[in-house]
């Protein structure tokens, strides 16, 4: 019996995440086109979009929903979002069946077949932000990013998670270096933005435990992150904490046009 899931895209210019057990097949945002998520659908060898039982959502900011309602009305997949989040959705995904709207409120757990779904707040500039938790047979997958801070309640959901995806956005020197106008550094810096490398890194080691495996470092920014600094930050901030990458945890990177390998949790 197994979790298996794939990053099919992360970063500022979109998101979307796969998530599959023997029974249950979904889809965490749908931050591209239709088009693209189907082509990162078979570059990973997911199977096809059509065949899911129903798309996550995070929080209504475009990189997360740019599809959402094309791929609900081609599929007619039902969709899953908290009451503050569709209302913010309202004039954004255009029209969607009543029918394939359905509620997830924030901090509760929904049953999808054989995988029970745990949604929690963040932090982030949006109307209900919020991620998910994927449990199955003892086996946990934590997804978050979005979020300017990690609280402790925040940390105590996705400890111990055998698989994490979280966030490491921007590198603080090159965002305060940057192009940006400070307004947005401000924004991304703050309690409703989005974390750094460093902070990335500290929350992980509050909440690495003994089955903790493989952290997959997302959202990256464009315009103020690269891979090699990302994971270089994070692993020399663990080091910190005598936790070494490589050896007890593997660090993975995320893209923003291509998928991860689809994994075991």
């Amino acid at each position: 019996m197994s979790l298996k899931f794939s990053v099919l895209a992360s970063g500022s210019s979109g998101n979307a995440i796969y998530v599959e057990t023997e029974k249950t097949r979904l889809l965490v945002d749908a931050g591209l086109s239709a088009k693209q998520i189907q082509i990162l659908f078979e570059k990973a060898a997911c199977g096809e979009v059509g065949d899911i039982d129903g798309i996550l959502v995070t929080h209504e900011h475009s990189d997360h929903i740019k599809g959402l309602g094309v791929l609900a009305r081609k599929f007619k997949l039902p969709i899953y979002a908290n009451k503050n989040t569709w209302n913010a959705m309202d004039g954004l995904i255009g029209d969607v069946a009543t029918e394939q709207k359905f509620e997830f409120e924030m901090e509760t757990v929904k049953t999808f077949h054989d995988l029970e779904v745990e949604s929690f707040g963040v932090s982030h500039d949006a109307a209900e932000p919020m991620f998910y938790v994927f449990h199955h047979n003892g086996r946990k997958l934590a997804l978050m990013t979005d979020t300017g801070y990690v609280s402790d309640r925040m940390k105590g959901i996705i400890r111990d998670s055998h698989s994490l995806v979280i966030e490491s956005n921007h590198d603080i020197n090159m965002l305060m270096m940057g192009r940006y106008p400070w307004n947005i550094k401000r924004r991304i810096l703050g309690d409703h933005g989005h974390i750094s490398n460093e902070d990335c890194g500290h929350a992980l080691a509050d909440v690495i435990g003994d089955g903790t495996k493989h952290i997959y470092l997302a959202h990256l920014s464009r315009d103020n992150n690269m891979k090699d600094i990302a994971r270089l930050a994070v692993e020399q901030t663990l080091k910190t904490y005598d936790i070494t990458a490589g050896e007890q945890i593997i660090l993975h990177d995320t893209d923003a046009s291509q998928p991860t390998k689809l994994a075991l949790v």
